[in-house]
């Protein structure tokens, strides 16, 4: 007699799952299409104790949803990736032959705040011992 209630209970845990895994597909769509949809430009960049925000001046960043992004300052492009963790609320940005100031985006960045327009993150590299914070506009 128990049998009959364990089957509509398994369709019951499936569909939850399901809805679930489709409402995150959704909220993950709409945080690509945000990100994906414009350029980008470096309104704030923090190393440490000092403003190095100047030195991105010109660049604008368009980033695309094959993981590909592109710096473009006048006719120069300095292209890399990026790899963004929607539940983590990270982007790993690697641009392997820029040199800087794009190279200081290179690495694991982690969204401290962020909007339809803007993104407020912040990177930690052990190696140079430098504390990062980098906010980028639309």
């Amino acid at each position: 007699m128990k049998r009959p209630y364990f089957i509509p209970f398994l369709c019951f845990v499936a569909l939850s799952f399901s809805c679930k895994k489709l409402i995150e597909q959704q909220a993950e769509k709409k945080v690509m299409n945000i990100i994906t949809n414009g350029y980008w430009y470096v309104a704030q960049y923090l190393q440490n104790d000092s403003n190095v925000t100047a030195s991105f001046s010109g660049y604008l960043f368009k980033f695309d949803a094959n993981g590909t992004v592109t710096g473009t300052k006048d006719t120069i492009a300095r292209k890399g990736t990026w790899v963004p963790n929607v539940d983590a609320r990270t982007i790993n940005a690697n641009f392997p032959s820029a040199p800087p100031p794009v190279s200081l985006l290179n690495g694991l960045w982690k969204i401290k705040d962020s909007g339809t327009d803007f993104v407020l993150a912040t990177y930690t590299d052990t190696v140079l011992n430098t504390s990062n914070t980098l906010r980028l506009q639309k």
